[in-house]
């Protein structure tokens, strides 16, 4: 019996996870003068497929990466990469890049809603090119002693506005930020490291 389910609109190929797309990701198309920056901030990859999806001309401008799988992307569209985040969280990530940004003038590439504190912790311009929209789907039964996997503050929105939590379940979830936007009478596990990879096997191991 597959018991793992996985919340994102990333569809992975693994025969023990059952993909539960609880939201859609909507592009938002915005005027940028990249001229005017030194330097863009990605924590997302949807940020970078946003500007994408418009064609936008940002790849000259040198660009600060939150973790390994958005660095990833960003090298495939052949961006300026500079610099690949260690922790792969938002504001330990902000403080990573404080230093380097110094005296820069700096972009932050964002979603609609953000649950960091990076912005201030960077005192940087941030600009809006993609929103989640919870998705309408119809919903699917979860089977008893599931390994629900969140994989952002959204899906876990998404998933309870649908989805009554079962004491059998087990959270896991890819990052503090994503842990802490989960009730709090429900107990949960961390990823070693902020990708759906990682929850995966969290989830096959426990």
């Amino acid at each position: 019996m597959n018991n793992i389910y996985l919340l994102s609109n990333i569809k992975v190929e693994d025969s023990e996870v059952i993909n539960l797309p609880v939201f859609d990701i909507k592009y938002i198309d915005v005027e940028i003068n990249f001229n005017d920056y030194d330097a863009l901030i990605f924590t997302s990859k949807n940020a970078i497929y946003s500007l994408e999806y418009f064609k936008k001309d940002y790849k000259k401008v040198p660009s600060y990466a939150i973790a390994k799988k958005t660095a990833n992307i960003l090298k495939k569209y052949n961006s300026n990469l500079v610099y690949t985040g260690i922790s792969g969280h938002g504001d330990d990530f902000a403080n990573e890049i404080k230093d380097k940004i110094k005296n820069k003038k700096v972009l932050y590439i964002r979603a609609r809603k953000v649950v960091s504190n990076l912005i201030n912790v960077l005192n940087c311009d941030d600009i809006i090119v993609y929103e989640t929209i919870c998705s309408k789907i119809k919903d699917i039964s979860i089977n008893k002693n599931a390994k629900i996997i969140f994989t952002s503050p959204s899906t876990i929105q998404c998933f309870f506005n649908r989805y009554k939590w079962d004491n059998s379940f087990t959270a896991i979830c890819i990052g503090k930020t994503t842990a802490s936007y989960l009730p709090k009478n429900i107990k949960f596990n961390i990823s070693k490291e902020t990708s759906i990879n990682s929850c995966i096997e969290l989830a096959k191991n426990i």
